[in-house]
């Protein structure tokens, strides 16, 4: 096992056992950025030492964006780091990755797109079965005052919880 790898413990499914599922990445911040009104889960086409440095973890989601062109989706500015045992036959860290969506699941995307405001953004990447896939939302931003809001109401929640607990 590589020194910086941590031991996963399994997901379990809804029968209560586990998948082959593991969560290499994930970005917090965009779900405080962005308000997420729907959630793909897409195959990525990567090479051999870019999948190697996944399972060490070494990805950044942080600047990541989901793109349409010539009917395909690309995951732009995401930083997989080099492998470093790979030497000269390394990948690129920041490089347009292709993603891999069924037809249905692109015209949809391509809807939500190209509607003013909206941005898809990655959530987390994750391996299943072997296979890294990852998970990208679709939403609009949100404002300062939107966030704001959003902490002063689960603020709230947690007092009034809080207060139910004691009344116990």
């Amino acid at each position: 096992m590589p020194p910086n790898t941590k031991k996963r413990k399994p997901r379990t499914g809804s029968s209560g056992e586990p998948t082959n599922e593991f969560t290499v990445a994930s970005n917090r911040r965009a779900r405080y950025d962005y308000a997420i009104e729907e959630i793909f889960d897409a195959g990525m086409v990567l090479k051999g030492t870019e999948v190697k440095s996944l399972r060490q973890g070494a990805v950044s989601l942080q600047e990541g964006y989901i793109s349409i062109s010539n009917g395909q989706a690309y995951l732009f500015s995401v930083h997989i780091a080099p492998y470093k045992p790979a030497s000269v036959f390394n990948h690129e860290p920041i490089r347009t990755r292709k993603l891999l969506l069924n037809r249905a699941e692109l015209i949809k995307l391509d809807r939500f797109l190209n509607n003013r405001g909206f941005t898809a953004v990655p959530l987390r990447i994750h391996f299943v079965g072997g296979r890294a896939k990852i998970e990208f939302g679709v939403g609009k931003g949100r404002t300062r005052y939107d966030k704001r809001a959003r902490i002063a109401e689960r603020d709230a929640q947690r007092q009034i919880e809080r207060h139910m607990r004691r009344l116990r």
